[in-house]
């Protein structure tokens, strides 16, 4: 039996992994640990209040449960804001949990990566695989992290390998409540196209993420594992099954109105936001499927079409 504690067990995400994590037979206790402790108690599931970004309480409350496997989701849901409290959150927050596991010889730790890491590059390969270096982009502070946390781990692969890992580059992550900067792409009448760029989605429906994440945190092989439906969609597709019209601008001029726009406080987007529509890495999923055991039930086009079916207010009329 094995004592499981997600960090961020609250959000969006973490909600629906503590949920499968306690449907399962080999889990004897679940902990979730986030900044706030929901209103109604979850059966089955321990509400603790946790900070990551405060060093001091995270490995006592490990050795308090006799937790064996941490799944690491704390993050900040929507970036672009407050850069400084994503480095403490995202970073500073993942080498605490790192260390703490570290500390209370944790036997696993699951961590919610993103295809972000690999970064936004105009060479990045048509479908991008594990073999692929996590190059980020400085200028996109959400992509630097997630670079800076797999940095983190590779280094404590070498200095603690007693601590197991399982690394999760997630694609797009959809499901009936998501609302981030990404689905804010298709609440307008026109579809933004960047010329020239296909520059194709890869989505994962938010169930199959957790069933993905709680098998990594019991019976699953320890690795890297990018995670995202089968296929993809252009932005062509989106539009049409939206049933709206496309906007299409040139890359110098969007960067040029972002960089206006961002200095009159009308958007947190900047010109790095041009290189996220451009050359988003297109996720590879094989590893996933041959070498992890887990095959996603939705593809991207379906996990888009649950996303039309939950959020009907975004298709045109």
């Amino acid at each position: 039996m094995t004592n499981v504690l997600v960090t961020g067990g609250a959000g969006f995400l973490g909600s629906t992994v503590a949920r499968e994590l306690v449907g399962r037979d080999e889990v004897d206790t679940v902990v979730s640990a986030d900044i706030r402790i929901p209103d109604a108690p979850r059966a089955g599931v321990v509400d603790v209040v946790l900070d990551v970004t405060d060093p001091d309480r995270i490995e006592p409350l490990l050795r308090e449960h006799h937790i064996d496997v941490v799944v690491h989701l704390a993050a900040i849901v929507n970036p672009g804001r407050d850069v400084d409290l994503e480095y403490r959150v995202d970073v500073t927050g993942s080498a605490n949990v790192l260390r703490a596991c570290v500390g209370a010889q944790v036997r696993r730790i699951v961590v919610s990566s993103s295809g972000a890491a690999y970064g936004y590059h105009p060479d990045n390969p048509g479908w991008i695989t594990e073999d692929e270096p996590t190059r980020g982009n400085d200028e996109f502070p959400y992509s630097r992290h997630k670079r800076l946390v797999e940095e983190m781990l590779a280094r404590t692969r070498v200095e603690h390998p007693e601590l197991e890992q399982v690394v999760f580059r997630i694609g797009t992550i959809l499901g009936p409540t998501v609302a981030n900067q990404i689905t804010a792409l298709w609440d307008g009448k026109r579809i933004l196209t960047i010329r020239g760029s296909g520059s194709p989605f890869v989505f994962v429906w938010v169930d199959d993420v957790a069933r993905a994440m709680a098998r990594a945190a019991t019976d699953g092989p320890a690795g890297i594992f990018n995670v995202a439906g089968d296929g993809a969609l252009t932005v062509e597709q989106i539009a049409a099954r939206l049933g709206k019209p496309r906007l299409t601008v040139p890359a110098p001029l969007l960067a040029a109105g972002l960089l206006v726009a961002r200095a009159l406080r009308l958007t947190p987007h900047g010109p790095a936001q041009v290189r996220f529509l451009r050359y988003r890495p297109v996720l590879d999923n094989t590893r996933l499927k041959s070498e992890f055991g887990y095959t996603p039930e939705l593809t991207t086009a379906d996990a888009f079409d649950a996303y039309l079916n939950t959020h009907p207010d975004v298709v045109a009329r």
